[in-house]
Parts: C-alpha cells; sequence; structure tokens
C-alpha cells in the first residue's frame, strides 16, 4: 500500500491512504477469517504510517455515547489574542444587530458580512479578486475538497493557501466533516441549512461515508474511490497546512430528522471531537484562529448545553451549526434563543445560510458573518439578485428585448457595460461568459445588501 501524498519540508503530512476498492467475489473472506488466518501487518522502512492509521479502529462497545468531553480545566483560560480581535463599532439600539471589524493576519472583515464561497481555493466562474470589487472580506475554502486534490502538503510548499492562490486577504476553512456528511447523505438535504449549503452531488455518492465512531470518520473519495481516514487531529493538522486565518473543528452533521436520543449522542460526539481539535490547534497556533461549532438541532436544551460548554473552551470564535430548521421563521426563533448566551468579545458565524431572507432575519439577532453558495449558484442558473426587481430569472424570454442594464444601480461588470438583452443572448448560447457576468453581479449585489444593513445599524435603523 502506497500513501496518496508525503511529506513536503518540515510540514506533517495528512495522508489519504489508498485501499482495494473491489475485491474479486470468489477470494472474498469473512472478517473473522481474515484475523484468524492473516498474521497482523507490520509497517516497513518504506511505510511511512502504522497500517492501524490506514482505517479507523474497530467500534469500542464499551464505551458510552454520552461519556463527557474534557472539562475546562484541561484547558488554558481564554486570552485574547495579538493577531486576531473582535472589536466592536457600534452596537444598534433597536436590537441586538451590530456592525464590528474582526482583524486578522491578512486583513480586516467588515461586520455583519456575507462569505464567499470557493470551494476548491477557487469562486466558480470569476477569479477571488472579484471579491474585493464587489466590497466582500472573507472567503470559505472546504478543507474535505483542498485535501483529497491537490493536498495540503503541496499547498504548505508553496507557502499556504493564500500563496497558492495568490490572495492577501482573509479566507476561512471548515474542517471537512461536512462534505463527508452531506455527500453521504444526499437524500436528507430537508433541512434549511443543507438547502442553502448543499453540496455538489458527485455520481455514486451513496455510500461514500463508511464509518464513523470515536476516532473519526472513515469515507471514500469520490475523486478516485480511495478510502480516507479524518479525525480531529488530521483535520486540524490538515488546515495547519492550508494556513487559513480561521479554521474549523470537526463536528458530525447528523440529518434534520432524527430522534433526540440520537441528536444527545451526535452533540456529545461532536464536543468530544471539537476538544480534540481544539487541544491540536493550541499545540500549534500558527497565528490561526479557531472558532467553536455550536451544535443541538433545533432542540433548545441541546443548543444551550452545546453554548455552555463550548463557551468554556479558549475558542477565538463561534460558529452556529448542525440543522437549523426547516424554514427561515424556525431559523430566526432558534436564533433568538441562542445568541444571547453568545459571548459578545467574540465574533460567530452562521454556518451554510446565505439567502436573502435568511441574512435580513439573522441580523438582527446579532449574527456577524454569514458564508453560502446560495447567490453563485443562482448566478449560474441565470437567477439574479437585483435592488429594484428582486431575484428574476434573466433566461426568461421577455428578457430578449430588456435593453437595458439589469440594475441601474449597480456597478458591476454586467451593469456597467452590457444590457440584460445580451446576457440573456449569453445564457441561450450556453456562454461561459454569461455565467461570470451573472456570478460577478451576483456578489457585487450581496456586498451592497451587507453594506446598506451595516449602515442601517449604525443608525440604528435596525
Amino acid at each position: 500500500m502506497t500513501p496518496a501524498s508525503t511529506s513536503a519540508g518540515s510540514t506533517r503530512a495528512f495522508t489519504a491512504w489508498k485501499l482495494p476498492c473491489a475485491v474479486p467475489r470468489r477470494v472474498r473472506r469473512s472478517r473473522r477469517i481474515r484475523a484468524a488466518s492473516s498474521p497482523p501487518e507490520s509497517p516497513s522502512r518504506d511505510d511511512p504510517a502504522p497500517a492501524e492509521n490506514r482505517t479507523l479502529p474497530p467500534k469500542d462497545r464499551r464505551f458510552k455515547p454520552l461519556t463527557p468531553p474534557p472539562p475546562a480545566s484541561e484547558f488554558p483560560p481564554y486570552e485574547p489574542r495579538d493577531f486576531f480581535r473582535y472589536e466592536l463599532i457600534h452596537q444598534s439600539k433597536k436590537s441586538a444587530a451590530r456592525v464590528g471589524r474582526i482583524c486578522t493576519p491578512h486583513g480586516v472583515i467588515e461586520t455583519p458580512g456575507y462569505v464567499a464561497v470557493g470551494t476548491n481555493g477557487a469562486l466558480k466562474a470569476v477569479p477571488h479578486q472579484e471579491l474585493a470589487a464587489a466590497g466582500l472580506d472573507l472567503m470559505f475554502a472546504n478543507t474535505y475538497h483542498l485535501m483529497l486534490q491537490p493536498g495540503p502538503d503541496l499547498v504548505a510548499s508553496a507557502g499556504g493557501l493564500h500563496e497558492f492562490i495568490g490572495r492577501d486577504a482573509p479566507i476561512i476553512t471548515d474542517s471537512g466533516g461536512f462534505q463527508v456528511f452531506s455527500l453521504a447523505r444526499p437524500n436528507a438535504e430537508d433541512g434549511l441549512e443543507m438547502k442553502s449549503r448543499r453540496a455538489t452531488k458527485q455520481k455514486g455518492g451513496d455510500g461514500l461515508l463508511i464509518r464513523t465512531n470515536e476516532h473519526g470518520v472513515l469515507f471514500r473519495s469520490y475523486r478516485d474511490g480511495s478510502s480516507v481516514v479524518l479525525t480531529p487531529e488530521s483535520s486540524v493538522e490538515a488546515q495547519k497546512s492550508l494556513g487559513a486565518d480561521v479554521i474549523i473543528p470537526l463536528d458530525e452533521l447528523p440529518p434534520y430528522h432524527i430522534d433526540r436520543a440520537v441528536l444527545e449522542r451526535s452533540v456529545y460526539l461532536s464536543h468530544r471531537w471539537e476538544a480534540r481539535s481544539l487541544k491540536a490547534h493550541l499545540r500549534d497556533v500558527r497565528q490561526q484562529a479557531m472558532y467553536a461549532v455550536i451544535h443541538g438541532g433545533v432542540d433548545r436544551d441541546l443548543r444551550r448545553m452545546s453554548v455552555e460548554y463550548l463557551t468554556s473552551l479558549p475558542f477565538d470564535g463561534f460558529a452556529i451549526g448542525g440543522s437549523l430548521g426547516k424554514d427561515t421563521a424556525e431559523l430566526v426563533e432558534l436564533l433568538g434563543h441562542l445568541m444571547p448566551q453568545l459571548p459578545k468579545d467574540r465574533p460567530n458565524h452562521l454556518l451554510g445560510i446565505g439567502d436573502v431572507g435568511s441574512i435580513l432575519g439573522s441580523i438582527p439577532h446579532g449574527v456577524d458573518t454569514f458564508d453560502s453558495t446560495f447567490p453563485t449558484r443562482n448566478a449560474r442558473h441565470g437567477q439574479l439578485m437585483t435592488r429594484t426587481r428582486g431575484t428574476f430569472n434573466i433566461q426568461r424570454a421577455e428578457n430578449a428585448s430588456l435593453h437595458e442594464p439589469v440594475c441601474h444601480q449597480c456597478a458591476c461588470s454586467l451593469c456597467k457595460n452590457h444590457t440584460a438583452s445580451y446576457l440573456h443572448h449569453l445564457f441561450r448560447a450556453n456562454e461561459p461568459t454569461a455565467v461570470t457576468l451573472a456570478t460577478a453581479h451576483n456578489l457585487h449585489y450581496m456586498g451592497w445588501l451587507m453594506q446598506t444593513q451595516r449602515e442601517k445599524i449604525l443608525n440604528d435603523e435596525l
């Protein structure tokens, strides 16, 4: 067996081990027979990792799923960092909405702010430089995709993700857990966060998740079928190699509709994983901030328990994850219960929510940042977001003769230089330029939307 990636320089490798994807039926043997007839494999000099690291250890049936995570006494107290801090500029007198600044090693993030998603370290159809033109400060990249291609070690050898993609502005990476669980459960996308943060469906998505236990997750790569182990420690290790300004601990994403007992076990598992992630992070901080991920679904008691535990640990910020309700109304109700419990001296982030209705409903509760593929995904389908027309489909027949800008007030390259009828033609002709122009437009709309919300908060109108 050979590793898919090896260490580059002094950077520790995140190793994805390639295992056989199929065994001829006639030579298949049960686990018991294999264990009895085959001696345990010992690592050779050419084998950079022990055999037990190639797969998850078997589940310990004696382990209690409601085992509490490590207490706060095992961690140092929280202290603000010189390289990462939240500054409150104005607290609205009308609501819990607030305007602030998150200072990072690669620049300032104005809040409230929308975070564009660059799955593979790149936005779909436009260069990431378009974010600065649109007034958007933070970009989200996915560890899951980057560790499969090109691999954290290669990115580290280039000097980190900022150098690799040529971005001198803040970046946040997730743990990889969301993609593992969402790609493995393509039929579980009934919660609001799954609708808004839907992962790209890959052919053969069913069966990608092989096993989950206390140690971590064993899944099959959607790219080549190789088996990959993701643990709290290896997720942090990969994110260290990527070098984002903000990183996320490994957590489990349960489906929306599950029994409370199952959800409770999942929350406990996420807490134990997050504690392990934090310990790994604190051993080698590298000017990176780590956000905790608060879980509990729509169960208020579990959410409160999650907040109480995670805020007792020295995380630099707090992300709200897991199932967030079936619609915007349920999301807003949940935030009304949850947000007052979060520390005011640290930033917060709403994972996977980026539609306009949810953003406008969440800001009055004090949410700082939002990430979603919603605006860019809609652009690829010809759905344009405008200030006066609302959201409309440029591909509709009546837009063929709309010889005026999509939005007169917009300063994007589409609205400054082209008409709606021209964009309609590009979509009908399947020209790639159509998606580029539409994506740039929707990003500019999101930048305008967040700027107007900040101005309303500063004027105590929101």
